[in-house]
């Protein structure tokens, strides 16, 4: 049982479940009801959810990849938490990263064979390569590895939109017609992407201040090493202003179609919440106060992407 809880630990089980959600809601809430407006799709659902499954061994491959060079940094950072060299050893580490992101290849390929898409394969490649070369090195430089993990989150809503992408069908429809959900398909995809970017690297920046004391001690140059804390906490208060905005401007638009309860739902989970972050963030000192802005942060991303039920709700 310990092994089977470090391995789970591991792999960061919280994560890969948000990004098969993630991924599931984006089906259930945006694509399938296209149906009942008389509008199909060539891409199959089968082919979904062969995507779902290698987004969450990619990713997994990636934590554990991560957890594997950052042995060091985490022992002083997280001792509590480090698996590798306690429970896993490092050569079954590397054993599962390569089995992991191999099968997500292996995948990738076999979808682009069997399907309309054509890219998948190549796309996990690139993911995986860019997942190791993070671990690797650019975690450790100024703002990069932030980006490429930020980029990578709202990846998993954006790869989800281009298996669809130029896919959709209507036989009895006008072009008008199609292009109007198209286009609407287009927008509401791309929302949720820069959401899942921008929250992310708000907590990538809130977990360096966390690191902080381990980052310096073995050369990382995060932010707050390059740039200070009070700095730090300036950037991250930008993007929370950005990203409250983004959101209060999206309800005052869907409030003009009747969507209360969407309002609601978004104005106590995600803005309420947001406001209280960036509050709360100035007074952040020691390690545990920006931990619980993390934990708080990410419970803010999951809240952000379950509203996507709400397009199936009003569709």
């Amino acid at each position: 049982m310990k092994l089977i809880a470090a391995f789970l630990k591991l792999i960061r089980w919280p994560n890969l479940l948000m990004i098969a959600v993630t991924q599931l809601l984006f089906y259930f809430s945006l694509v399938e009801p296209l149906a009942a407006k008389g509008i199909n799709t060539s891409f199959n659902k089968f082919h979904f959810l062969l995507l779902i499954i290698a987004s969450v061994l990619v990713a997994a491959a990636g934590y554990i990849i991560n957890d594997y060079f950052d042995l060091n940094i985490d022992q002083v950072n997280k001792p509590e938490r480090t698996v590798i060299d306690k429970l896993i050893k490092r050569r079954w580490a590397i054993v599962m990263h390569l089995g992991f992101s191999l099968a997500a290849i292996v995948i990738g390929f076999y979808v682009d064979l069997n399907s309309t898409v054509f890219w998948l394969g190549l796309s996990n490649i690139g993911v995986a390569f860019l997942l190791f070369g993070y671990s690797i090195s650019l975690k450790k430089k100024l703002l990069w590895g932030n980006i490429l993990v930020s980029a990578l989150t709202g990846w998993v809503v954006l790869i989800s939109f281009l298996c669809y992408y130029n896919t959709f069908t209507c036989s009895g429809c006008g072009e008008s017609f199609l292009d109007m959900y198209n286009n609407r398909f287009i927008r509401i995809s791309f929302l949720y992407s820069g959401f899942a970017f921008i929250i992310s690297i708000i907590r990538e920046v809130v977990k360096d201040l966390e690191d902080i004391d381990g980052d310096a001690r073995y050369g990382c140059k995060t932010m707050p090493i390059a740039w200070g804390i009070p700095a730090s906490k300036v950037f991250v208060a930008v993007w929370l202003v950005v990203l409250i905005g983004m959101v209060g401007i999206v309800q005052f638009y869907v409030l003009q179609f009747g969507w209360i309860w969407s309002a609601v739902y978004c104005i106590i989970l995600i803005i309420l919440p947001l406001l209280w972050i960036l509050r709360n963030l100035m007074r952040a000192q020691v390690p545990k106060d920006y931990r619980q802005l993390s934990g708080l942060i990410k419970l803010v991303m999951l809240a952000g992407l379950l509203s996507m039920i709400f397009f199936k709700i009003y569709s």
